[in-house]
């Protein structure tokens, strides 16, 4: 499809420094290989300052314990053992200052453990997520004996979790000695297994590629350099060589760290979700702009508000108009802004659907007038009140269409049943509910589905089959009032649990803490949702 071909802003090319980065090494090989012996005696070296290390896993303990190696000079990071510490452990470490000019080395023992904590947490969620599917459905939970199978989603989620570790090691401004440990397994050759024999690293299958040198030790003093990214020595591409008498000291040496620059030079992708190319637009979204989406950065309030008022007045297909809209705005930044009408407030996500259902349903009554020929009957208000019937005969005569849905912000549609009732029969003449006190029950009621969110993100499940066993016949039409606040507050236990479990527990006492329902809940998980949408 054609484009812009003019630069969208300026830029300032550059001729590189001819610098390297400071080198990522992975160190493998199987257990009792000297692994970590070598990072010991490496943290010595005088092309470093100081030498930091995190020891993941705990099953050797060699940390305190290879203090005593000739030569090693490193201190050991505490951390809890949990994800989000490690992570902190690794910032803590990138935040240090140089020690005589010289860059610290950061040791990480080991990426295998690293890796399997991240697969024993989504094996942990999978079978939680098959029980509380089982409790939901009625039938039997499976037992420790039966297996689970982990969806796609959550080992999605296991990666993104190890991208982050990646992300922050690319961060450290010095050299990173990694440590894994490798088995031997059998080699496959057109997906079939041989008689063959090979070495696989036991961490997630990418590490290889993200790292700039790869050091296989078979044995006490045998190591083999499978995979290197230099021009300080001489080898070829593909190339496997047998690294005699092999130092940390001497590989930093060969890759050049006296001569690296003082951060790694990095270009990071940044995905966009609603795939928009900020500053573009095509030829098809001319249409668009007439209709009054116009494209913007972000949104406030009243723009969002004055963009459907303009779409509802769309003189042709106002429908269309706000389908539009959505299209090119998104329904993250839709979600996220608040906007007070007539109908309470809701999120201009909300309002778009709000706007449609109207549109709708003045479709159906105009096309049921047409067809019957006569004049609607007047329909009664909560208050007693009557509305003027529909002429549509009169119109089909002068040759007018149906005039477009009234704006949201200035006129509200027909009233409808109030949503805080009881699952008992009320009696059908209530009362009008007072603006205040209708705009009251709007707030609570999109507190309460914020919350529901919430608790469906976090349960690893979509809205709609977290709120499924509450829903009524109406597919998309939220539950009443007083049976969501009670299905919200009864999962929390279950919500708070998870919080934990990940280590989130200052939100997870704040959560315990909450109001029933919670004002404030889409600040207390901003940390976490940034897309949520706070209602004032």
């Amino acid at each position: 499809m054609a484009g812009i071909t003019a630069p969208q802003r300026t830029r300032r090319s550059r001729k590189p420094t001819g610098k390297p980065n400071p080198p990522i090494i992975l160190l493998t090989g199987p257990e009792k290989t000297g692994k970590s012996y070598e990072a010991a005696r490496g943290s010595g070296s005088e092309l470093i300052g100081m030498t930091y290390w995190i020891e993941i896993g705990g099953s050797e303990g060699t940390a305190d314990y290879y203090g005593r190696v000739p030569g090693a000079d490193y201190e050991i990071v505490p951390h809890d053992g949990s994800y989000q510490d490690i992570l902190d452990a690794i910032r803590w470490v990138n935040a240090q200052p140089r020690v005589d000019g010289k860059p610290n080395m950061l040791v990480i023992d080991s990426m295998t453990s690293l890796w399997d904590m991240l697969s024993d947490e989504i094996a942990m969620y999978a079978r939680n997520r098959a029980i509380r599917k089982a409790q939901r459905n009625r039938s039997r939970v499976p037992t420790l004996d039966d297996p689970v199978v982990i969806d796609s989603d959550l080992w999605n989620r296991a990666k993104d979790r190890w991208g982050e570790v990646l992300w922050l090691l690319r961060r450290h401004q010095g050299p990173c000695l990694l440590l894994a440990r490798t088995e031997i397994v059998t080699a496959f050759e057109n997906d079939k297994p041989t008689r063959n024999t090979t070495r696989k690293v036991k961490a997630e299958k990418n590490l290889g590629a993200a790292v700039d040198a790869i050091v296989d030790l078979h044995a006490i003093g045998e190591a083999w350099l499978t995979g290197v990214r230099t021009l300080h020595m001489e080898i070829q591409p593909g190339e496997t060589q047998r690294f005699n008498d092999f130092t940390v000291d001497t590989l930093l040496r060969r890759l050049g760290l006296q001569d690296a620059a003082e951060s790694r030079s990095a270009s990071e992708l940044r995905p966009d979700a609603d795939l928009q190319e900020h500053g573009q637009q095509s030829q098809q979204s001319a249409p668009r702009q007439s209709a009054g989406a116009r494209q913007a950065p972000s949104l406030t309030g009243e723009q969002a508000a004055a963009l459907i008022r303009d779409a509802l007045m769309h003189p042709t297909d106002p429908e269309k108009a706000l389908i539009d809209v959505r299209e090119d705005h998104g329904r993250r930044t839709l979600r996220s802004v608040t906007t007070e009408t007539a109908w309470g407030v809701m999120s201009a996500d909300d309002l778009i659907n709000k706007s449609l259902e109207h549109l709708k349903t003045k479709a159906e009554q105009a096309k049921a007038g047409q067809d019957g020929g006569e004049q609607q009957a007047p329909t009664s208000r909560a208050g007693g009140e009557e509305e003027a019937p529909t002429d549509t005969d009169e119109a089909d005569q002068v040759g007018e269409e149906t005039p477009p849905p009234p704006d949201p912000a200035e006129e509200p549609p027909p009233p409808e049943q109030p949503e805080e009732i009881s699952e008992a029969e009320e009696p059908q003449d209530l009362p009008r509910r007072r603006p205040a006190e209708s705009k009251q029950v709007n707030k609570v009621m999109a507190v309460l589905l914020t919350e529901a969110e919430i608790q469906a993100r976090i349960l690893g499940m979509a809205m709609q089959e977290h709120l499924e066993p509450i829903s009524g016949p109406d597919e998309g039409a939220p539950p009443p009032m007083t049976k969501l606040r009670t299905y919200v507050i009864e999962h929390r236990p279950m919500v708070i649990g998870l919080l934990e479990e990940r280590g989130e527990r200052d939100i997870a006492s704040a959560y315990r803490l909450a109001g029933k329902p919670e004002l404030k809940i889409a600040e207390m998980f901003a940390t976490l949702y940034t897309d949520l949408a706070t209602v004032g």
